[in-house]
Protein backbone atom coordinates (compact mmCIF):
# COMPACT_ATOMS: atom_id res chain seq x y z
CA UNK A 1 0.00 0.00 0.00
CA UNK A 2 2.82 2.56 1.00
CA UNK A 3 3.88 1.56 -2.96
CA UNK A 4 0.94 2.33 -4.64
CA UNK A 5 0.21 5.57 -2.63
CA UNK A 6 3.50 6.78 -3.34
CA UNK A 7 3.54 5.75 -7.28
CA UNK A 8 0.41 7.84 -7.25
CA UNK A 9 1.13 10.64 -5.57
CA UNK A 10 4.07 11.11 -7.77
CA UNK A 11 2.04 11.01 -10.79
CA UNK A 12 -0.84 13.36 -9.56
CA UNK A 13 2.25 15.61 -8.52
CA UNK A 14 3.59 15.00 -11.58
CA UNK A 15 0.12 16.29 -13.98
CA UNK A 16 0.24 19.32 -11.48
CA UNK A 17 3.65 20.74 -11.53
CA UNK A 18 5.38 19.47 -14.87
CA UNK A 19 5.99 22.66 -16.50
CA UNK A 20 7.57 23.99 -13.30
CA UNK A 21 9.92 21.52 -12.52
CA UNK A 22 12.84 21.63 -14.93
CA UNK A 23 15.38 18.52 -15.18
CA UNK A 24 19.10 20.19 -15.34
CA UNK A 25 22.37 18.34 -16.52
CA UNK A 26 25.55 20.22 -15.68
CA UNK A 27 29.39 19.11 -15.65
CA UNK A 28 30.75 18.34 -12.15
CA UNK A 29 33.78 16.97 -11.96
CA UNK A 30 33.70 15.40 -15.14
CA UNK A 31 30.73 13.81 -15.11
CA UNK A 32 27.74 14.89 -16.23
CA UNK A 33 25.05 15.80 -13.23
CA UNK A 34 21.46 15.97 -13.25
CA UNK A 35 19.09 17.36 -10.64
CA UNK A 36 15.68 18.46 -10.37
CA UNK A 37 14.87 22.93 -10.10
CA UNK A 38 11.82 23.88 -8.72
CA UNK A 39 11.18 28.06 -9.78
CA UNK A 40 7.75 28.64 -7.82
CA UNK A 41 5.16 31.22 -9.25
CA UNK A 42 6.22 34.04 -6.50
CA UNK A 43 9.66 33.78 -7.32
CA UNK A 44 10.73 37.82 -7.73
CA UNK A 45 14.07 38.01 -10.03
CA UNK A 46 14.06 41.38 -7.72
CA UNK A 47 14.43 39.97 -4.58
CA UNK A 48 16.69 36.97 -3.37
CA UNK A 49 15.55 33.58 -2.91
CA UNK A 50 16.55 31.19 -0.50
CA UNK A 51 17.27 27.25 -1.88
CA UNK A 52 16.58 24.21 -0.08
CA UNK A 53 18.56 21.11 -1.47
CA UNK A 54 16.03 18.01 -0.61
CA UNK A 55 18.58 15.14 -0.78
CA UNK A 56 17.08 10.91 -1.76
CA UNK A 57 17.67 7.91 0.19
CA UNK A 58 20.16 5.17 -0.62
CA UNK A 59 18.56 3.61 -3.66
CA UNK A 60 16.10 5.65 -4.78
CA UNK A 61 16.24 8.66 -7.00
CA UNK A 62 15.39 12.24 -7.22
CA UNK A 63 11.95 11.84 -8.91
CA UNK A 64 11.33 9.35 -6.05
CA UNK A 65 11.96 11.84 -3.57
CA UNK A 66 10.19 14.85 -5.31
CA UNK A 67 7.38 12.49 -4.88
CA UNK A 68 6.90 12.22 -1.12
CA UNK A 69 8.60 14.98 0.57
CA UNK A 70 6.11 17.52 -0.82
CA UNK A 71 8.32 20.59 -0.71
CA UNK A 72 7.06 21.93 -3.98
CA UNK A 73 3.05 23.38 -2.10
CA UNK A 74 5.64 24.65 0.83
CA UNK A 75 7.67 26.92 -1.94
CA UNK A 76 4.70 27.88 -3.47
CA UNK A 77 4.15 30.06 -0.93
CA UNK A 78 7.36 30.30 1.06
CA UNK A 79 9.11 31.65 -2.36
CA UNK A 80 12.10 29.47 -2.14
CA UNK A 81 14.16 27.51 -5.18
CA UNK A 82 13.71 24.23 -4.40
CA UNK A 83 16.54 21.21 -5.97
CA UNK A 84 16.14 17.76 -5.69
CA UNK A 85 19.70 16.20 -7.21
CA UNK A 86 20.30 12.80 -8.34
CA UNK A 87 23.40 10.56 -6.58
CA UNK A 88 25.73 8.67 -8.74
CA UNK A 89 26.32 4.85 -9.05
CA UNK A 90 28.24 3.52 -6.40
CA UNK A 91 30.38 -0.29 -7.43
CA UNK A 92 27.06 -2.13 -6.78
CA UNK A 93 25.07 0.12 -9.13
CA UNK A 94 22.98 2.05 -6.35
CA UNK A 95 22.43 5.50 -6.40
CA UNK A 96 24.18 7.09 -3.29
CA UNK A 97 25.36 10.08 -1.88
CA UNK A 98 29.23 9.83 -0.79
CA UNK A 99 29.42 10.10 2.85
CA UNK A 100 32.48 8.31 3.61
CA UNK A 101 30.90 4.24 2.88
CA UNK A 102 32.31 2.24 0.62
CA UNK A 103 34.82 2.87 -1.71
CA UNK A 104 33.13 5.61 -3.33
CA UNK A 105 35.35 8.00 -5.09
CA UNK A 106 32.65 10.97 -5.87
CA UNK A 107 32.69 14.32 -4.35
CA UNK A 108 29.31 15.32 -3.81
CA UNK A 109 30.21 17.94 -1.86
CA UNK A 110 31.76 20.12 -4.95
CA UNK A 111 28.16 18.74 -7.02
CA UNK A 112 26.69 20.61 -4.03
CA UNK A 113 28.78 23.73 -4.73
CA UNK A 114 27.99 23.53 -8.28
CA UNK A 115 24.22 23.44 -8.04
CA UNK A 116 24.90 26.49 -6.31
CA UNK A 117 26.84 28.16 -8.44
CA UNK A 118 24.48 27.10 -11.15
CA UNK A 119 21.36 28.88 -9.02
CA UNK A 120 23.59 31.79 -8.71
CA UNK A 121 24.16 32.42 -12.40
CA UNK A 122 20.49 32.17 -13.72
CA UNK A 123 18.24 33.07 -10.70
CA UNK A 124 18.86 35.85 -7.55
CA UNK A 125 20.12 33.54 -4.55
CA UNK A 126 20.18 34.77 -1.22
CA UNK A 127 23.52 33.23 -0.33
CA UNK A 128 22.90 33.69 3.44
CA UNK A 129 19.70 31.12 3.19
CA UNK A 130 21.08 28.06 1.60
CA UNK A 131 19.64 24.61 3.37
CA UNK A 132 19.86 21.09 3.15
CA UNK A 133 17.47 18.20 3.97
CA UNK A 134 17.27 14.47 2.89
CA UNK A 135 16.11 11.49 4.00
CA UNK A 136 18.46 8.31 5.13
CA UNK A 137 21.56 8.58 3.05
CA UNK A 138 20.36 12.63 2.16
CA UNK A 139 20.20 12.88 5.80
CA UNK A 140 24.13 12.09 6.13
CA UNK A 141 24.51 13.81 3.21
CA UNK A 142 23.07 17.03 4.79
CA UNK A 143 25.29 16.28 7.96
CA UNK A 144 28.58 16.19 5.89
CA UNK A 145 27.36 19.66 3.91
CA UNK A 146 27.47 21.01 7.66
CA UNK A 147 30.30 19.60 8.32
CA UNK A 148 32.41 20.31 5.27
CA UNK A 149 30.47 23.20 2.71
CA UNK A 150 29.54 25.05 6.40
CA UNK A 151 30.88 28.39 4.63
CA UNK A 152 27.75 28.52 2.43
CA UNK A 153 24.77 26.03 4.18
CA UNK A 154 22.86 28.13 7.27
CA UNK A 155 21.14 25.06 8.42
CA UNK A 156 20.72 21.27 7.72
CA UNK A 157 17.66 19.28 8.51
CA UNK A 158 17.76 14.88 8.43
CA UNK A 159 14.93 12.95 8.15
CA UNK A 160 16.18 8.94 9.43
CA UNK A 161 19.34 9.95 8.57
CA UNK A 162 22.17 10.60 11.23
CA UNK A 163 26.13 10.88 10.72
CA UNK A 164 28.47 8.48 9.17
CA UNK A 165 31.49 7.44 11.38
CA UNK A 166 34.13 9.53 9.07
CA UNK A 167 31.50 12.61 8.92
CA UNK A 168 31.77 12.43 13.02
CA UNK A 169 35.06 12.26 13.49
CA UNK A 170 36.34 15.02 10.98
CA UNK A 171 33.37 17.31 10.83
CA UNK A 172 34.98 21.18 11.15
CA UNK A 173 32.44 23.34 10.29
CA UNK A 174 33.02 27.37 10.58
CA UNK A 175 29.70 28.85 11.67
CA UNK A 176 27.08 27.93 14.67
CA UNK A 177 25.24 25.39 12.38
CA UNK A 178 21.20 25.15 13.41
CA UNK A 179 20.54 21.11 13.12
CA UNK A 180 16.78 19.50 13.29
CA UNK A 181 16.47 15.58 12.72
CA UNK A 182 13.41 13.36 12.74
CA UNK A 183 13.98 9.86 13.42
CA UNK A 184 12.09 7.28 14.86
CA UNK A 185 12.69 4.58 17.74
CA UNK A 186 12.36 1.44 15.82
CA UNK A 187 14.19 2.03 12.87
CA UNK A 188 15.67 -0.71 11.30
CA UNK A 189 17.77 0.71 8.63
CA UNK A 190 19.68 3.23 10.03
CA UNK A 191 19.02 2.36 14.34
CA UNK A 192 18.00 4.85 16.65
CA UNK A 193 21.22 3.81 19.00
CA UNK A 194 23.67 3.63 16.28
CA UNK A 195 25.46 1.19 14.18
CA UNK A 196 28.81 0.05 12.06
CA UNK A 197 28.58 2.99 9.58
CA UNK A 198 25.92 5.16 11.77
CA UNK A 199 26.95 7.41 15.00
CA UNK A 200 23.77 7.19 17.29
CA UNK A 201 21.36 9.45 17.08
CA UNK A 202 21.75 11.44 20.40
CA UNK A 203 25.60 11.25 20.10
CA UNK A 204 25.05 13.01 16.91
CA UNK A 205 22.75 15.59 18.37
CA UNK A 206 25.68 15.96 21.55
CA UNK A 207 27.64 16.64 19.32
CA UNK A 208 25.46 19.69 17.65
CA UNK A 209 24.15 20.85 21.06
CA UNK A 210 28.02 21.17 22.44
CA UNK A 211 29.56 22.65 19.29
CA UNK A 212 26.75 25.12 19.28
CA UNK A 213 27.00 26.12 22.82
CA UNK A 214 23.27 24.98 23.34
CA UNK A 215 21.34 24.25 26.67
CA UNK A 216 22.34 20.90 27.53
CA UNK A 217 19.02 20.04 28.72
CA UNK A 218 15.85 20.29 25.68
CA UNK A 219 12.65 21.21 26.60
CA UNK A 220 10.25 18.27 25.51
CA UNK A 221 6.65 19.23 24.37
CA UNK A 222 4.19 16.21 23.08
CA UNK A 223 2.92 16.42 19.64
CA UNK A 224 -0.28 15.90 19.27
CA UNK A 225 -1.56 12.14 18.45
CA UNK A 226 -3.75 13.07 15.72
CA UNK A 227 -3.77 9.83 14.05
CA UNK A 228 -3.96 7.07 16.72
CA UNK A 229 -3.88 4.83 14.08
CA UNK A 230 -0.39 5.07 12.66
CA UNK A 231 0.59 3.26 16.07
CA UNK A 232 3.46 6.31 16.96
CA UNK A 233 3.66 9.70 18.66
CA UNK A 234 6.19 12.30 18.62
CA UNK A 235 7.98 14.26 20.99
CA UNK A 236 9.70 17.63 19.92
CA UNK A 237 13.17 18.44 21.91
CA UNK A 238 14.73 21.90 21.56
CA UNK A 239 17.77 22.35 22.88
CA UNK A 240 17.74 26.17 22.94
CA UNK A 241 20.27 28.88 24.04
CA UNK A 242 23.26 28.18 21.12
CA UNK A 243 25.40 31.06 19.85
CA UNK A 244 23.38 33.49 17.73
CA UNK A 245 20.19 32.02 18.75
CA UNK A 246 21.31 28.47 17.06
CA UNK A 247 18.97 25.62 18.16
CA UNK A 248 19.51 21.81 18.34
CA UNK A 249 16.09 20.16 17.60
CA UNK A 250 14.69 16.74 17.74
CA UNK A 251 11.08 14.84 16.25
CA UNK A 252 11.72 11.63 18.15
CA UNK A 253 9.17 9.15 16.71
CA UNK A 254 8.04 6.47 19.44
CA UNK A 255 7.68 3.22 17.24
CA UNK A 256 8.92 5.08 14.27
CA UNK A 257 10.19 2.84 11.45
CA UNK A 258 12.13 4.27 7.81
CA UNK A 259 9.84 6.85 7.27
CA UNK A 260 8.79 10.09 6.55
CA UNK A 261 6.51 11.45 8.67
CA UNK A 262 3.28 12.69 6.78
CA UNK A 263 4.06 10.93 3.59
CA UNK A 264 3.88 7.14 5.23
CA UNK A 265 4.80 6.10 8.72
CA UNK A 266 3.86 8.70 11.28
CA UNK A 267 0.82 10.98 10.17
CA UNK A 268 0.83 13.22 13.41
CA UNK A 269 3.54 15.68 12.00
CA UNK A 270 4.27 16.65 8.47
CA UNK A 271 8.29 16.84 7.80
CA UNK A 272 8.11 19.08 4.79
CA UNK A 273 6.07 21.90 7.29
CA UNK A 274 8.46 21.23 10.57
CA UNK A 275 11.64 21.59 8.41
CA UNK A 276 10.78 24.88 6.24
CA UNK A 277 9.14 26.15 9.44
CA UNK A 278 12.57 25.32 11.17
CA UNK A 279 14.87 26.91 8.27
CA UNK A 280 12.76 30.01 8.15
CA UNK A 281 13.63 31.04 11.21
CA UNK A 282 17.49 30.95 10.64
CA UNK A 283 20.11 32.41 7.98
CA UNK A 284 23.83 31.67 7.82
CA UNK A 285 24.38 34.35 10.42
CA UNK A 286 21.84 32.53 12.91
CA UNK A 287 18.38 33.36 14.29
CA UNK A 288 16.71 35.56 11.79
CA UNK A 289 14.22 36.71 14.84
CA UNK A 290 15.79 40.16 15.97
CA UNK A 291 14.99 40.81 12.04
CA UNK A 292 11.63 39.74 12.29
CA UNK A 293 11.03 41.80 15.57
CA UNK A 294 11.59 45.26 13.76
CA UNK A 295 9.76 44.35 11.07
CA UNK A 296 6.55 43.24 13.99
CA UNK A 297 7.78 46.93 15.43
CA UNK A 298 7.70 49.31 12.34
CA UNK A 299 3.33 47.74 11.54
CA UNK A 300 2.16 46.94 14.48
CA UNK A 301 1.76 48.39 18.36
CA UNK A 302 2.66 45.48 20.94
CA UNK A 303 1.48 45.62 24.01
CA UNK A 304 2.57 44.65 27.37
CA UNK A 305 6.02 43.82 25.50
CA UNK A 306 7.32 41.78 27.04
CA UNK A 307 4.03 39.69 27.85
CA UNK A 308 2.74 37.07 30.13
CA UNK A 309 -0.55 37.06 30.33
CA UNK A 310 -3.10 38.96 27.30
CA UNK A 311 -1.37 40.46 24.48
CA UNK A 312 -3.08 43.34 22.62
CA UNK A 313 -1.93 43.65 19.09
CA UNK A 314 -3.11 46.88 17.04
CA UNK A 315 -1.99 47.41 13.28
CA UNK A 316 -0.56 50.72 12.75
CA UNK A 317 -2.34 51.32 9.34
CA UNK A 318 -5.60 50.44 10.04
CA UNK A 319 -7.71 47.85 11.00
CA UNK A 320 -5.85 44.34 12.37
CA UNK A 321 -5.32 41.94 9.59
CA UNK A 322 -5.43 38.16 10.16
CA UNK A 323 -2.06 36.75 11.93
CA UNK A 324 -0.53 33.77 13.80
CA UNK A 325 1.82 34.19 16.58
CA UNK A 326 4.43 31.78 16.80
CA UNK A 327 6.97 31.00 19.31
CA UNK A 328 10.62 30.41 18.78
CA UNK A 329 10.85 26.70 18.25
CA UNK A 330 8.54 27.02 16.07
CA UNK A 331 4.65 26.35 17.69
CA UNK A 332 1.82 28.44 17.14
CA UNK A 333 0.62 29.87 20.40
Amino acid sequence: MKIISTLLLFFTSTLLFAQQTQSITINSGGVDRDFFLYVPDIYDENTPAPLVFCLHGYGSSASANISYTGFRPVADTAGFILIHPQGTLDLLGTPHWNVGWGASSVDDVAFVEDMIDYVNDNYNLNNDRIYSTGMSNGGFMSYLLACQLSDKIAAIASVTGSMSPSTFGSCSPNHPTPVLQIHGTDDGTVPYEGGPFAEGIDNVLNYWVNYNNCNTTPSQTPMPDINVGDGSTVDHFVYSGGTNGTTVELFKVYNGEHDWPGAFGNYDISSNIEIWKFFSRYDINGSTAAIDEQELESAFILSPNPVQGDLHVKRKNGDIANFKILSLDGKEV
